[in-house]
């Protein structure tokens, strides 16, 4: 069973490199990412609400800019998929869940202007920095909500276990992407734009593509 399981986190993590994040710039990004959103773990146990901060003004726009401006988006050649096919099978958040996604988390800060109480569900922010941590308490519970979310989804869509697998990758992609990503950006200072290697799915084993 954790053998399995390990090669269906493999599985997840290699289609999610070959198919979205061909562009260096977007790995660069998520390099930068990575790091933040380790620092957000860490603070996770110092203050909670400012590695909520973190982990959504620099860990997510960084990571989510990298997709949405710099990822190729026409017909991949390397992998023989349209843009459309990708995100049809995309385990996690495709772009259009990301855009619905990334919405509430940018329209929470202005329900929360507008209803200090945010409808009754915590104490009124009086100052900035009161209105500062309730905007933390919910980008925290959004991240959190999100997560649970697609997991849950994907019981039921796919089976536990993929949902259970994703839920893992997603946790971890931070550690993973430090160490996938980490020449990413001396690679961009050389000028090379797209990743030249993404091509040799011999060194990864998997020949084959998998939904």
């Amino acid at each position: 069973m954790i053998k399995n399981f390990l090669e269906q986190l493999r599985i997840q993590r290699w289609d999610d490199h070959r198919y979205y994040h061909h562009s260096r710039i977007n790995q660069s990004l998520h390099f930068v990412s990575a790091i933040s959103f380790m620092i957000a773990y860490v603070m996770m146990f110092i203050d909670p609400l400012m590695s909520a901060l973190i982990g959504w003004l620099v860990s997510m726009t960084s990571r989510q800019a990298g997709h949405f401006f710099f990822e190729p988006k026409g017909y991949d050649h390397v992998n023989q998929a349209t843009h459309e096919h990708k995100e049809e099978i995309k385990v996690g958040y495709n772009l259009q869940r990301k855009v619905v996604l990334m919405s509430i988390w940018a329209v929470a800060p202005l329900v929360l202007y507008a209803e200090p109480t945010f409808f009754g569900l915590m104490a009124p922010w009086v100052t900035p920095m009161d209105f500062l941590r309730g905007v933390a308490k919910l980008w925290l519970v959004i991240g959190i909500g999100g997560l649970l979310f697609r997991t849950v989804h994907l019981f039921f869509i796919r089976d536990v276990e993929t949902g259970l697998v994703w839920m893992t990758k997603i946790i971890t992609d931070p550690f993973n992407d430090f160490m996938l990503y980490r020449s990413a950006p001396l690679a961009l200072l050389r000028g090379e734009l797209i990743d030249p290697g993404l091509h040799l799915f011999e060194e990864h084993g998997l020949e084959e593509q998998h939904a």
